[in-house]
């Protein structure tokens, strides 16, 4: 199919400088298009993710991507809808934020595919080599002051004496449009994409090439994505959902994902997964049979934390779901990792120097599953203990080595949302 129409139809496509001429040189030929990452965290998260899988379908589609990160831009800080200046980072704190996210790029894009193999730059090895007097006589001059104030962000900085915008801020939009000049002469880059707040941005490169170069180049965004409730999506009450496993947890990353509203599931697994569109309107067409299952969840979750940690990770993180929603599991076969993934995740004790067999009335309280050995007493007596799977029913019950998962791990149920995890040393 052409590029572009996937774009569109996937919901990647906002605005474009020229969209039937990008359809057309898509048709004809490979496009070398970029999207820019200001390295301001050694991670990326979800809401950089739409951009980076518009360039993930378009190298699928036959196209070249390469990933800019913005050593140099990142050092000043693009104020394109910030309310407040950014606070200025170290080059160390920015070379330092790259390495996180090179990593993190290769599970989207292919690095080693031959003619249209990914390719991951960084702009700090040529802005960092061009003087001051350079950026004002070659590249300022064809930067109209008035257009830069006329853009929103701006001129409500400029309005209020409180924040204002420095001169560096001010000037971001040079530098991005350096950079797609860069690019275009030395890697044939014709495309920039980004979010729709980069719009000023785009269109301030596009003419900045057109009027030195007269080269052809576009530049297309993506739309800033809500859910149906109105609210910015990746955004949690924790803060935002990170792509590293040290930031947010593949469980919780998951679970994020499984609690997608059912009016923004079918939206979301055209973005953010690669399912043809055919696969997906079969699973919404099952999944709106049968809503309560959440079957359409359920394989989002599945794809986007299988694509951003590993398909392991993901069946992991599936089983202690199970573990903590699935009173009936067979806690069989449960494996290290997941349990290493529960330990995070859900009240965790580890008990050192018991003896086996060990008193169930003992475990609970020790655990402090129980707050003491009379309220174990009372829990078993109500019916509601249950230890990895088996319900206890006798006071006097003990447990034996081999009862335990891997042979150290009890996993404690009391009544229905009460759940706690034990490990014997």
């Amino acid at each position: 199919m052409n590029a572009f129409d996937v774009l569109r139809e996937r919901g990647y496509f906002e605005w474009c400088t020229n969209e039937e001429r990008l359809s057309q040189v898509m048709n004809e030929e490979m496009v070398t298009a970029y999207v820019g990452f200001d390295p301001t965290a050694d991670s990326l998260h979800v809401g950089h993710l739409i951009p980076l899988m518009a360039l993930g379908w378009l190298q699928r589609l036959g196209h070249r991507p390469i990933a800019l990160a913005g050593g140099g831009t990142g050092l000043i800080g693009d104020p394109s809808g910030k309310s407040k200046e950014r606070n200025l980072i170290t080059v160390e704190a920015v070379m330092y934020n790259i390495e996180g996210v090179k990593k993190q790029l290769a599970k989207f894009l292919n690095f080693d595919c031959g003619k249209n193999s990914a390719l991951l730059l960084n702009n700090y090895d040529w802005l960092s080599k061009i003087t001051f007097l350079e950026v004002l006589h070659d590249v300022g001059k064809f930067f109209s002051i008035n257009n830069l104030i006329a853009r929103e962000y701006i001129r409500s900085r400029l309005e209020d004496p409180e924040k204002g915008i420095s001169y560096t801020e001010f000037s971001y939009v040079l530098l991005q449009a350096m950079d797609f000049k860069y690019l275009n002469e030395h890697y044939g880059c014709r495309l920039q994409m980004g979010g729709n707040d980069q719009q000023g941005n785009l269109l301030a490169g596009s003419d900045y090439i057109r009027r030195t170069s007269g080269a052809e180049v576009f530049g297309l965004t993506q739309p800033l994505l809500l859910t149906s409730s109105g609210t910015k999506f990746g955004k949690t009450e924790a803060g935002a959902v990170w792509l590293d496993p040290e930031k947010t947890s593949p469980y919780k990353f998951y679970q994020f994902w499984f609690n997608t509203d059912d009016r923004d599931v079918e939206k979301l697994l055209k973005l953010y997964t690669f399912m043809p569109l055919e696969e997906i309107a079969a699973i919404i067409a099952e999944h709106n049979a049968a809503p309560e299952k959440r079957i359409a969840q359920k394989r989002l979750a599945l794809e986007v934390t299988a694509l951003v940690h590993t398909t392991e990770t993901a069946k992991s993180v599936i089983a202690a779901s199970e573990i903590l929603f699935n009173p009936t599991i067979d806690f069989a076969g449960v494996s290290e990792e997941t349990c290493g993934m529960l330990k995070q995740e859900v009240p965790y004790t580890c008990l050192e120097g018991a003896e086996f067999p060990a008193g169930v009335v003992s475990v609970l309280a020790g655990s402090k599953a129980c707050e003491s050995n009379g309220e174990a007493k009372r829990a078993i007596r109500q019916g509601g203990v249950s230890i990895n799977g088996a319900k206890i029913t006798d006071e006097k019950a003990a447990l034996a080595r081999e009862s335990l998962v891997n042979g150290k791990y009890a996993f404690i149920r009391i009544g229905r949302k009460k759940f706690h995890m034990a490990e014997f040393a």
